[in-house]
């Protein structure tokens, strides 16, 4: 069967580059910015965040046209998630993309969403992360219906709301809820969302910890400094130490060392008084073996060094994740890259995080694999060369067969 799939694409790549142009080209010019309710207002062509089913009705067509059965699971309205299926049973592999995009910003050379071909590249926002991908999924399923491949499992396509913005205080509609609900429990589960142009397999990803520091002084006039406590002041006292933490931590192979940044700081109101609160949050990446209760303990003793006041709040807390490097979703996805772009991919970790977090956390075996430039994600002219898309159809139907069939 994979030497009728490589014939197919040796034989049509001109029709399959075109296939994926024409529907790329579609989906990008669906302005699925996910944005929160308080920026909507920016965004004129928006009545909710995402309207991610905009790109699902795309989704929905393809299949339909060639008779690929689907499901539908929406938790709020407009944002529908599209779950397609060639095949059916056991083992299962899921290609798990996202509809969403996130704001065009400045420094465009054309309209963001009007995609344009130059080069051999493809351009517009979402072309790359992550519409892009998501067209190679629908390429694949096509090919495979065309050819009338026989998998012994099942082959699944998930289009994906919500990846790029989740409005705080709610239950997230796409991979938490498809997750929590049991709409979604592959087997196995490839997430293109990394760039590296196939050259690299995301394995392991750090945990995200956002910790918000508050300082706490006294009020006073600002001539009369003596008679406050300036909470400002104090904050930067306990910064200066914080510069130089060493966190408790063993080196990962794959991740390195854990980071921290200082993200946001606020105090004071006017130049004449002395502020009595400073807050700061603080976005730290942790790794295998450390816990984000263990880092505030940390962060505490250090504030222990300091005069005055200080209280921590745990904001957000997603956990670090790893899969063994070699797994035979790996070593499949490395075989068959090896074979077909003569590059064998190696492991390595993000300090980001992608939906194999999500999958991984739920004991799905999921790594990070997909075409594109990393540094083409989130920026003005986004981009990614239409070669690597149709060799990424390829590269999945291959990794299907090998992981499907008996």
């Amino acid at each position: 069967m994979k030497e009728k799939l490589k014939v197919y694409f040796e034989s049509r790549r001109e029709e399959i580059t075109e296939y994926t142009i024409s529907i790329l080209k579609e989906m990008v010019r669906e302005k699925t910015v996910n944005a929160g309710k308080d920026s909507l207002k920016d965004f004129p062509y928006l009545t909710i965040p995402g309207e991610e089913s905009k790109v699902a009705r795309i989704v929905m067509r393809e299949l339909d046209k060639y008779g690929i059965p689907y499901d539908v699971r929406e938790l709020v309205k407009g944002r529908a998630n599209v779950i397609g299926y060639y095949g059916k049973g056991e083992p299962s592999l899921l290609v798990g993309t996202h509809m969403d995009v996130v704001p065009p910003g400045d420094g465009w050379d054309s309209d963001p969403f009007e995609p344009y071909i130059r080069d051999g590249k493809i351009y517009g926002r979402g072309v790359l992360d992550n519409k892009g991908p998501l067209v190679c999924t629908l390429v694949t399923m096509k090919i495979f219906k065309e050819l009338g491949i026989d998998l012994s499992g099942s082959f699944m396509l998930g289009a994906i709301v919500s990846e790029e913005f989740r409005e705080k205080g709610e239950m997230d509609p796409g991979i938490e809820f498809l997750i929590k609900e049991k709409h979604l429990s592959p087997k196995y589960a490839i997430i293109p969302d990394i760039g590296e142009n196939m050259e690299k397999i995301d394995i392991a990803e750090k945990g995200r910890l956002v910790v918000k520091v508050i300082s706490t002084g006294k009020q006073a006039h600002g001539s009369t400094p003596e008679r406050g406590i300036n909470a400002v002041f104090m904050m930067n006292d306990f910064l200066v130490k914080l510069k130089n933490l060493k966190m408790s931590y063993k080196e990962h192979k794959y991740l390195g060392n854990p980071s921290l940044n200082l993200g946001v700081i606020r105090g004071g109101s006017a130049a004449n008084i002395v502020p009595a609160r400073c807050e700061v949050l603080l976005d730290i990446r942790y790794l295998p073996g450390q816990t984000g209760e263990g880092i505030v303990q940390e962060l505490k003793t250090l504030a222990g060094e300091v005069e005055g006041k200080f209280d921590f709040h745990i904001e957000q807390c997603s956990y670090p994740h790893e899969i063994e490097p070699d797994n035979i979703l790996v070593k499949t996805i490395q075989k068959n890259s090896k074979d077909i772009t003569g590059i064998e991919p190696f492991p390595f970790g993000l300090g980001g995080g992608t939906f194999a977090k999500s999958f991984n956390l739920a004991g799905i075996i999921a790594v990070g694999f997909g075409p594109g430039d990393d540094f083409a994600f989130h920026v003005s002219n986004e981009y990614v060369e239409i070669k690597q898309l149709v060799d990424f159809s390829h590269l999945l139907g291959a990794i299907a067969i090998d992981l499907l069939c008996k």
